[in-house]
Parts: C-alpha cells; sequence; structure tokens
C-alpha cells in the first residue's frame, strides 16, 4: 500500500520511548494557529511512498533503533490510517515497537471505521495523543476543529491494551490558564492506561515556513513560552489528575 508522505527523520528523539525512525505523512485537516508544520496540511500530495520503501529505510539503520522503533506523526496519520495499519502490522511481524503521534481528529463511533481503526490499534504499541484544547470553544478557535470526538478517542483508547500518552502545548494567552490545565488534568485523570504526561512549549522556530508560504502566522506577537514556567503549569494539570484519581478511587472503594 502506498501513502503520501511529507518527510522522514532517521534519528528521531523527542517522537516517543528510544531513537526513532519518524515517518510524516501528508495531509492535516487541523489548522492549529501554533502549527509549525503548515506545508503538512494539503492532502494526496507529497511524496509517494509503500510500507515497504519505509521499512527498508528503517532496516538501514535497525541497530540504531534497539530501544526505539517507527513513529508515524504528521500532518495527521488518521487521515491515511489504512497506510498506517499496513505498516504497523509489518513492523509488528518484525519485532519493531510502533507508534502514533496523532491529535485524533476524524475520530467517530461508525462501526465501519472502528473495525478500521481497530485493526491499527492492534498493531500499535503507543498512542501519543496531543489534546489541543480542553474547552469546545477554544478548541475550535484554536483549531478549526471541534475536540468532542478527540475526547471521545482518548476514551476509546483507554480500553485497549496499549500505552497512552498526553501531549499539551502551553501558548501564552491561549492554553496556559490555571482552570483550563485543570480541567484537562482532571479529564486524563480517568484514562486507565495514561503512561505520561507531555507538556510542552510553545515556540515560533515554524514561523519562516509561513513567510516561505506566503501564509500570515496567526499567532504573530505571542512570544514563545518561558521553559521555566512549563513546570507550574504541569503542575496545574497534575492537581486536576490528582483530584479525579482520587474520585475514582473513592467510588471503587464505596461500591
Amino acid at each position: 500500500m502506498k501513502g503520501y508522505i511529507h518527510s522522514q527523520e532517521s534519528f528521531g528523539t523527542v517522537d516517543g520511548p528510544g531513537i526513532r525512525y519518524v515517518v510524516f505523512t501528508q495531509g492535516c485537516p487541523m489548522r492549529c494557529k501554533y502549527c509549525h508544520n503548515p506545508d503538512t496540511w494539503p492532502m494526496n500530495v507529497g511524496q509517494i511512498l509503500d510500507t515497504d520503501e519505509i521499512l527498508e529505510a528503517y532496516d538501514r539503520n535497525r541497530p540504531f533503533y534497539a530501544s526505539g522503533g517507527i513513529t508515524v506523526t504528521g500532518g495527521e496519520p488518521l487521515m491515511q490510517k489504512e497506510f498506517v495499519t499496513e505498516l504497523f502490522e509489518k513492523a509488528k511481524a518484525e519485532g519493531i515497537h510502533t507508534c502514533l503521534d496523532t491529535s485524533g481528529i476524524g475520530f467517530h463511533t461508525k462501526p465501519s471505521y472502528l473495525t478500521k481503526i481497530d485493526r491499527l490499534l492492534a498493531s500499535t504499541d503507543l498512542v501519543m495523543l496531543d489534546i489541543k484544547h480542553i474547552d469546545p470553544q477554544k478548541h475550535l478557535e484554536l483549531t478549526g476543529q471541534p475536540n468532542d470526538e478527540i475526547l471521545a478517542f482518548a476514551r476509546y483508547l483507554s480500553d485497549k491494551p496499549l500505552d497512552l500518552w498526553i501531549r499539551h502545548v502551553v501558548v501564552p494567552g491561549v492554553t496556559d490558564d490555571p482552570e483550563s490545565l485543570y480541567r484537562l488534568g482532571y479529564f486524563i485523570g480517568e484514562l486507565k492506561n495514561l503512561k505520561a504526561l507531555d507538556v510542552l512549549p510553545y515556540h515560533t522556530l515554524g514561523l519562516p515556513k509561513y513567510e516561505k508560504l506566503g501564509i500570515q502566522y496567526p499567532l504573530e506577537g505571542v512570544e514563545a513560552m518561558p521553559k521555566d514556567r512549563v513546570p507550574a503549569l504541569r503542575a496545574e494539570i497534575i492537581k486536576g489528575f490528582k483530584d479525579r484519581r482520587r474520585e475514582l478511587a473513592a467510588a471503587v472503594k464505596k461500591s
């Protein structure tokens, strides 16, 4: 099966555990205001590769990935879920750790869709789910898409035998208010297979791409998030997380 690929990285260190081969798929319906890869938005363009070609590229440096594996990101990999499924099934047959880095956009509960997504998740070891904003209206303003199905996807993943990492980008004046951070933590507190929380500081490194593409940068004038603020912001999320976990534990004890 062939897929539309934006690019590949042979030495990824921030895309899951260990050193990883990272495949950036082309195409995404989200229009996140802080997206640093706007060149991945258009659908059905880019380099066309089949799954065997990607695995052949992985094999060239296989010894480096002993503690890592393959990560498929984007763009949005769920826009090409059949392609990713075939790639992951072949990877798992070779004992390769697989990671899906996704925003969860496009998830829904129609039986025909769930059949396809279940097949993909069956060969997925780790899902890194990027929750852009917990508030529905603010999420819509930030990304151009609603978040109800994304949160439903998080709950759906919670019942699967895989590891889940939640990622959240903190943007000054956009996603860093204490109430939203607490609500995010409270929500993820109910996810049974959550293994990690990555709180990522907003940066402006993608700005030159907007200039090159002739696109106005939506967050022009917003300064990068100082890294030294991140621990306190993460603590707000953890506060909500712990409160929700305590409530769930008390409910189980009471029953």
